[in-house]
């Protein structure tokens, strides 16, 4: 049966029909309000004449937005995407410090844990006292030669990494769990734990315990090969970025892996903004089937150790006190990359910020970005 309606309401239903409502017109101005916010601070920091490019994805009023600038591969000029692949450098300390929490969470390991008894090889007098929460929360006072210039050429085994913890000695009174010194080795060091506790390696734990459930399927730890490549499918090697210094110049090839550590799983985590989106918005809504991973990703947001005033460390996360918002972040960087991810959990706000260029200034987000996103 047709229905037949006069002229005049038929075109009133029509107005009706693609009216905006009120609600969606305000949606509307926000998400424009926030894309001038982030495309006025971003944009003039990746110009055609700044190397590579630049990808970020913001989640704000529970939508995820990507931006991106530049060439993923200045040399064939392919363009940078959501679904472009970085190398995350210590953005992947994220991901083992849930690990961790999730292991608490279950009850399989503990904070209050020394790491010796999971590697009763490290038996030196300072090493053998180090705690797996002391690990996670850089408070373990270790600080080892590869994590400060003079940056190494050598790459060290296993063996050798062992043999360095158990030989370290405080260089300025450092205690475990007194104070807060930012350590790579430190993670090294958690991986190896987490590994001998579960018999996995540590790129099947993230993945099986955290990448998986949260349908991230475009972040991985690939192994490294004889060139210090990764080693992928070419679909894979197609969609990752070319590395840059901040002055230009290439370094590496597409895939660098980059490591002082000579074992495997100790090389870069690669991931695109469309993936680390999904992690930024499970952090910030709990968007995650398993309620013990939603727990852990909160458990990892606390802060555990008070620096300062204005700077606080939690489990990988940092603390940064602003004037009238509390940034919660972590950022990442090598010579050829650059990375940051920062949350506003009171604002249910976040960013990613992936570069394929070394120094990029992420403090953009931190101190610009995110307090104008939270004022509006």
């Amino acid at each position: 049966m047709r229905l037949w309606f006069p002229a005049s309401i038929a075109a009133l239903l029509l107005a009706l029909s693609i009216t905006p409502t009120p609600h969606a017109r305000a949606e509307s101005d926000m998400q424009a309000r926030i894309s001038d916010i982030v495309t006025r601070e971003l944009a003039p920091t990746a110009t055609a004449a700044e190397p590579g490019g630049l990808a970020a994805a913001v989640y704000a009023g529970g939508e995820l937005t990507f931006f991106d600038y530049g060439f993923a591969d200045g040399a064939t000029k392919r363009p940078v995407t959501p679904d472009t692949l970085f190398s995350l450098a210590s953005l992947r300390k994220l991901f083992e410090a849930t690990l961790v929490a999730l292991g608490t969470e279950r009850g399989e390991l503990r904070l209050d844990d020394p790491v010796s008894k999971y590697l009763p090889e490290l038996h030196g007098d300072y090493v053998s006292r180090v705690t797996i929460g002391e690990l996670v929360t850089h408070t373990s006072g270790l600080l080892l030669p590869t994590d400060h210039p003079p940056w190494p050429n050598e790459t060290f085994s296993r063996d050798q990494l062992i043999a360095m913890l158990n030989a370290w000695t405080p260089q300025a009174g450092e205690a475990p769990g007194k104070q807060r010194i930012y350590t790579h080795a430190g993670y090294v060091l958690l991986q190896l734990v987490l590994e001998r506790r579960y018999g996995i390696p540590i790129s099947a734990l993230i993945e099986s315990r955290i990448l998986r459930p949260l349908g991230m399927n475009s972040t991985f730890i690939p192994e490294r090969g004889e060139d210090n490549r990764s080693v992928a499918q070419p679909a894979i090697m197609q969609r990752m970025v070319q590395g840059y210094s901040y002055q230009g110049m290439p370094i590496g090839p597409p895939g660098n892996q980059q490591s002082y550590y000579d074992f495997p799983g100790t090389g870069q985590m690669f991931s695109s903004t469309h993936d680390l989106g999904t992690f930024i918005r499970a952090c910030l809504d709990g968007a995650v089937i398993d309620p013990e991973l939603r727990t852990a990703l909160e458990m990892t947001e606390r802060e555990q150790f008070r620096v300062d005033e204005t700077f606080g460390q939690a489990m990988a996360w940092e603390h940064v006190r602003l004037d009238n918002v509390t940034v919660i972040d972590k950022p990442g960087g090598l010579n050829n990359a650059s990375a940051y991810v920062g949350l506003v959990p009171s604002h249910r706000l976040g960013i990613v910020l992936l570069a394929n260029r070394g120094e990029y200034p992420h403090e953009i987000a931190r101190y610009r970005i995110l307090p104008a996103l939270a004022r509006l």
